[in-house]
């Protein structure tokens, strides 16, 4: 295959599931709407394609109809998709609207989303070819566009107009793999080339893996921090796919997220009740008061308030929250702010904790996203206890914002967040590596104890604000990556080829 001239200025096709402000479940909406811009403004032109939800307003975000029978290869046929565009921070963002698929309550979680998502991909490689812009590169974000590696060297590989395009496939959390029965293949139109299955994997003749297929087949691999790049290749982190990531470890990079500092901004957020920056860092404590009178907390500026904003499940440590409440509350006096939807369990464990200690701790269950900017710009430490943490967002906000992180050393947390040494001076926060209710309530009372001395705790404060979190130098490292990926030959690596069989759907157990 020819290879597109690696300088020129590059032609991007961004796929993802859900893209800020339009739709929004986790971290991969935050870098769709802000990598992309961040690339645009490097002079490249970069285009989203996403899915439009029947929550999607039209009117509201003023989207513009562009095509409105768009014929997308489906199964023995075609399903026709309508198209809209809106423009994000420059980028244009194209919406593939089919009711059947998307009009829904909800982005995920429902039993055809296997099809909801390959559909959807289909539909953004058509969508370029009928607006003749032919991407150089395809980047593919997570298992919902995982088949469209697999897809350009298969279904499309002798199509002229996909013949310089190459894929980069990005692993935001290797939990979430996309496993689905056979069936699945028929509809993408990948029968005949079938089951794949590999000498570590002998179950996948029954399966079809949509994250596997985007590691399998993508010219250049990429996920969200350098650490968890490494981990991802463990038995510990790999969630299953090390052995195979350990086979694509030379197309790996890992890149940290940054996060969209004019969005973050605690000097012009309308969203907090006194705004500041870190040469006024003493206008902060009117936000701490206001929270906590938001909070139906006791107002006093002297005890720690402690926060926690993001999923409640055991992956982002909610075990070790509910466990260490008490000795918070009991032996340091502390405050705890605790923001977040996910399990039953930990629902009615953290609900149980407030009602133990009314005058200490709140636990609201939803996702409110005026009170994170609340929370953020009010509270004295933000806690990340994660079991693993591909990259992590919050921790990153929360030093612009003045809230010193307490986190675990995994992956993206291990990257952003260098343990406070008092003799010299240096790191933005306080870390702990064990998974242990001890050794996280150990960099708790360590935070609590330096907290105590304002000198300290505000040179801390002023580290943090200071550190580069923008997705300037990140855009450039995936510029990077997208050139790397034009260099390519476009197949498959040899040795894992060789290693690979492929089962007919007909043959298939």
């Amino acid at each position: 295959m020819t290879t597109q001239h690696p300088t020129a200025a590059l032609h991007v096709l961004f796929l993802s599931a859900e893209v800020f402000p339009f739709a929004k479940t986790g971290g991969l909406a935050d870098v769709a709407g802000s990598l992309p811009k961040a690339i645009r403004r490097l002079g490249h032109d970069i285009r989203i394609v996403m899915p439009r939800y029947g929550f999607i307003d039209p009117a509201r975000w003023a989207l513009e109809e562009i095509i409105s029978e768009l014929p997308v290869p489906f199964g023995e046929g075609t399903e026709p998709a309508r198209i809209y565009v809106a423009r994000h921070n420059e980028v244009p963002v194209y919406m593939v609207d089919n009711a059947r698929f998307f009009h829904r309550e909800q982005i995920y979680a429902y039993p055809d989303d296997a099809e909801r998502f390959l559909y959807f991909s289909r539909a953004a490689l058509e969508l370029a070819r009928h607006l003749n812009w032919a991407p150089h590169i395809v980047h593919c974000n997570d298992w919902h566009t995982a088949l469209v590696p697999n897809w350009l060297k298969v279904v499309y590989r002798d199509d002229p107009f996909w013949q310089r395009t190459r894929t980069v496939y990005t692993i935001h959390n290797l939990a979430y793999q996309g496993v689905f029965d056979g069936h699945v293949l028929a509809l993408a139109g990948l029968a005949d080339q079938g089951f794949i299955v590999h000498p570590a994997f002998p179950h996948w003749q029954r399966v079809v893996h949509f994250m596997a297929r985007g590691i399998i087949f993508a010219d250049m691999i990429t996920t969200v921090s350098p650490r968890y790049a490494r981990e991802i290749l463990t038995p510990e982190f790999g969630a299953g796919l090390d052995p195979l990531l350990r086979e694509r470890a030379d197309s790996l990079v890992g890149i940290l997220n940054g996060i969209d500092v004019e969005v973050w901004n605690p000097a012009t957020d309308t969203l907090i009740a006194q705004p500041y920056d870190v040469e006024r860092l003493e206008k902060r404590e009117v936000n701490k008061q206001v929270l906590q009178e938001q909070a139906g907390l006791p107002v006093d500026a002297g005890v720690p308030l402690l926060g926690f904003i993001g999923r409640l499940t055991e992956q982002k440590g909610v075990d070790l929250l509910v466990a260490v409440a008490d000795a918070v509350v009991q032996h340091l006096n502390g405050q705890m702010i605790i923001l977040g939807t996910g399990e039953a369990k930990w629902h009615e464990a953290l609900q149980s904790t407030a009602q133990r200690y009314p005058r200490h701790v709140k636990v609201f269950l939803t996702f409110n996203n005026p009170l994170a900017h609340a929370i953020y710009a009010g509270v004295d430490m933000l806690l990340m206890p994660s079991r693993f943490e591909p990259c992590g967002l919050n921790q990153m906000i929360a030093m612009r914002y003045g809230a010193v992180p307490v986190v675990r050393e995994v992956g993206g947390l291990a990257d952003t967040v260098q343990d406070f040494d008092p003799r010299s001076g240096e790191g933005n926060g306080f870390t702990f590596g064990t998974y242990a209710v001890e050794a996280f309530l150990t960099a708790i009372v360590r935070a609590v104890e330096n907290w105590k001395y304002a000198t300290t705790w505000r040179r801390l404060q002023e580290r943090g604000m200071r550190t580069d979190v923008s997705w300037t130098r990140s855009a450039l490292q995936y510029v990077d990556v997208y050139r790397q990926a034009l260099r390519t030959s476009g197949d498959m690596p040899a040795p894992l080829r060789e290693k690979l069989s492929f089962v007919p759907l007909s043959e298939g157990t």
